[in-house]
């Protein structure tokens, strides 16, 4: 009989997201390749899982009480988690996202009655207007404001290493190969690495950052190398950030948006999972890995959050067109 699950909270489904094994878009590889579904949490994102760990983090030690006012940047999934914690542990929210933000995340926002300052997405990363010099002096200018702080906070990475990566684990009944995922904040990677590799050091990690980003440059050069933009949303960043760590990953393959975009689409059309575009750029480094290897592996990766968010963008023909993407 089916395990019936009955929860006090819908924060209490935050988490234990199922992991499932590509079937069709794997044809041909001999390789298992894995994903765990975290656009199935509440708010339909990997995201939420922060949000509920570093608040609740926060409230045991103090650090932020009820009705008072979260202030933090976000590329909308972490804001759209925080909302949600918020609703049900009574805070407000009030998060600084890019213009460049999906329709649909906007409309999310907005319908969880979440305050929004955008920023120009051309400004250069040195301005102090720009979407990560700015966040840091609103929260000045607010008294009594939480800031999490989820790009340089390691309470990010220890979400990942107490959650994520112990599920991957016992899913995977501890036989995994590799681990590939995307390199946003840096959480996911850093807490859910340092896990597998305390528990099996022989498993390599493999990043994904997108053309644009500093990461893949500073990984294989050690220089930080001033790049362009990228449309993929939660991916890459203009700075070195505090959760990146890059103690734990072995290789990092850089993909560009359309080898991301085409890819979420190929995982729609063949395994019928609506993921979004930092999911295509997790499926193209595990299928450009697999398709490396001279003999069958177990990989594992993460499709962190859905395509309902980019149906506007990414599953639209006509924005594809106008970004020069079909």
């Amino acid at each position: 009989m089916k395990d019936k699950r009955t929860y006090n909270s819908v924060l209490e489904a935050v988490g234990n997201t199922p992991l499932v094994r590509l079937n069709k878009i794997t044809n041909g590889i001999e390789s298992e390749i894995f994903a765990k579904l975290e656009f199935l949490n509440p708010m339909g994102s990997i995201k939420d899982r922060i949000a509920k760990y570093m608040i609740e983090k926060a409230e045991k030690e103090g650090r932020i009480k009820e009705g008072q006012l979260i202030i933090e940047n976000s590329s909308g999934n972490t804001a759209l988690g925080l909302a949600l914690v918020a609703i049900q542990k009574g805070y407000k929210v009030k998060v600084v996202v890019r213009d460049s933000l999906s329709k649909e995340k906007l409309d999310q926002l907005r319908a969880l009655d979440v305050e929004i300052h955008k920023v120009d997405h051309t400004l250069p990363p040195e301005s102090p207007d720009s979407y990560n010099n700015i966040t840091p002096h609103i929260v000045a200018q607010t008294p009594g404001c939480f800031f999490p702080d989820q790009h340089n906070n390691r309470d990010n990475n220890e979400t990942h290493y107490y959650t994520t990566g112990p599920e991957i684990w016992e899913q995977m009944d501890g036989r995994i190969d590799y681990f590939v995922a995307g390199m946003g904040t840096g959480g996911t990677m850093g807490g859910v690495s340092r896990f597998l590799k305390e528990k099996d050091p022989h498993i390599k990690i493999i990043g994904i950052d997108p053309a644009g980003s500093i990461f893949y440059d500073y990984f294989h050069t050690g220089k930080l190398e001033k790049e362009g933009k990228s449309l993929i949303e939660g991916l890459g960043d203009e700075f070195l950030i505090g959760c990146v760590d890059f103690s734990n990953i072995d290789d990092m393959y850089r993909v560009t948006d359309k080898e991301a975009f085409h890819h979420a689409r190929l995982l729609v059309r063949k395994e019928g999972i609506m993921a979004g575009g930092s999911s295509g750029a997790a499926l193209f480094g595990v299928l450009k890995l697999a398709r490396s290897l001279d003999k069958p592996a177990r990989i594992v990766t993460i499709f962190p959050d859905s395509a309902s968010r980019y149906l506007s963008t990414i599953f639209n023909d006509k924005w594809m067109q106008s970004k020069g993407l079909l």
